[in-house]
């Protein structure tokens, strides 16, 4: 009887935090009628998620989670479904690889699909590339869209201006954008946690303030447009034209010619992505970032230099983020400073987060779901960011390491092993 009171109290809790949040979100609705605009009442829905909240909420504390508490019983059942994903890296790694390669050619794939797997790749790349900043160094950075954008105009206003070719503009991208990744690093040196984001989040939002307001360089609000495609060594993906792809080649033109060959692009860029940052861990800075991370203290202790550690950090992932910002210019051909906004900086700490900081094919299989699953609730125009809000709310909960919370040693002496999750640091630099 007690055990039934005490469910009942906490399942009517859920319940009215539900109607809190229900009642601005679900009761009302604006529709657009003859005589103007109209205020539809839609408590009936409001009724439905508390019911639903109450209900579910009863189930779990009767018959789900054991005496121990709510969110450790929860916790290791979901344990056990993600724990396969810890060992599944050998193989799992080269089948999505293979799997990428021949996705043009598999029979479902068509404009949409081609446009919505360049887009997962693209954010695949640069969580790979916030990764060596959060998952590797410990360093919590809320402005990493910065980058992104330094390389989008990097790339932009030197191909409109010079005419230089995407091939030629890709590693100045780059290169500018690991440089202001220094210039981040040096005010940033002394801090860290909390205070080391707000620093970065004022950072990102700087460089989108510059970009609105320097209107002689970046044509403010208005964007560049006109920015060049890539080409296939000086063919261009055209119909009409001297030196054009399909004409080369002998082929009936068609516009998925370009489109497939820039998948192909991002689907190098990010596998390069993924093997420096795969091969810089097991060199001596990505050690010290190691150790950077899990306590900063005992890393100065070992004769560490934390400022180049550090900064090293932040420039080479600055550096995959303006690899990715130069192909997301190429491939939209105009970019303004609406693109780069925080919540871009939140979806890609989000994918790095929930995927395992530290973890490749965690974070790959995160922006997957993340960016190519929440395409499933686009129809559901009304409930789709619920839902995404929701999901992230439960793994945070009950998978609150990521999807892939183990990781093995860089550097093992014998058999390598992975470590639990229970004995990783936070990540707090």
């Amino acid at each position: 009887m007690p055990r039934l009171l005490d469910a009942l109290k906490d399942a009517g809790i859920a319940g009215l935090i539900a109607l809190g949040l229900a009642i601005p979100i679900w009761s009302h609705l604006t529709v657009q009628k003859p005589g103007g605009l109209v205020l539809e009442q839609r408590w009936w829905l409001v009724a439905i998620a508390v019911a639903t909240v109450f209900a579910g909420r009863l189930v779990l504390n009767l018959f789900w989670w054991p005496r121990r508490g709510a969110a450790a019983g929860l916790g290791r059942q979901v344990a056990r479904i993600a724990a396969p994903l810890a060992g599944a890296e050998k193989w799992l790694g080269p089948a999505l690889i293979g799997l990428a390669i021949l996705m043009p050619f598999l029979p479902f794939s068509n404009r949409y699909i081609m446009d919505l797997a360049i887009l997962v790749l693209t954010y695949v790349m640069l969580g790979w590339g916030l990764n060596v900043v959060v998952g590797l160094a410990g360093l919590l950075d809320l402005g990493y869209v910065a980058f992104y954008a330094v390389g989008a105009y990097s790339y932009a206003l030197i191909a409109t201006t010079f005419g230089l070719s995407f091939w030629v503009c890709l590693p100045l991208a780059g290169l500018f954008a690991a440089t202001w990744g220094v210039i981040l690093g040096f005010p940033v040196l002394r801090l860290r946690g909390d205070y080391l984001a707000i620093v970065t989040l004022a950072f990102g939002e700087i460089i989108r303030i510059i970009l609105i307001n320097w209107y002689d360089l970046t044509n403010g609000p208005d964007g560049i447009t006109g920015i060049p495609r890539p080409s296939f060594f000086g063919l261009e993906f055209k119909r009409f034209g001297d030196n054009t792809f399909a004409g080369f080649f002998g082929l009936e033109y068609s516009p998925i010619q370009r489109i497939i060959f820039l998948y192909y692009v991002i689907l190098v860029l990010a596998l390069i992505t993924n093997i420096v940052t795969v091969r810089l861990r097991r060199l001596p800075v990505g050690r010290a970032w190691e150790a950077l991370r899990e306590d900063e203290i005992a890393c100065r202790s070992l004769g560490i230099n934390t400022t180049s550690t550090k900064l090293t950090a932040f420039a080479i992932g600055a550096m995959f983020g303006g690899f990715a910002g130069s192909f997301f210019a190429t491939r939209q051909g105009f970019i303004s400073p609406e693109s780069f906004t925080f919540i871009e900086s939140a979806i890609i700490l989000a994918i790095v987060v929930l995927g395992g900081m530290g973890s490749q094919i965690g974070i790959a299989i995160a922006a997957v779901v993340m960016i190519g699953g929440f395409e499933l609730f686009r129809e559901l125009e009304l409930y789709r960011m619920l839902i995404f809000g929701l999901a992230m709310v439960g793994i945070m909960v009950w998978k609150p390491r990521g999807l892939v919370s183990s990781r093995a040693p860089t550097i093992a002496i014998g058999k390598r092993k992975a470590i639990s999750s229970d004995l990783v640091g936070e990540g707090h630099g």
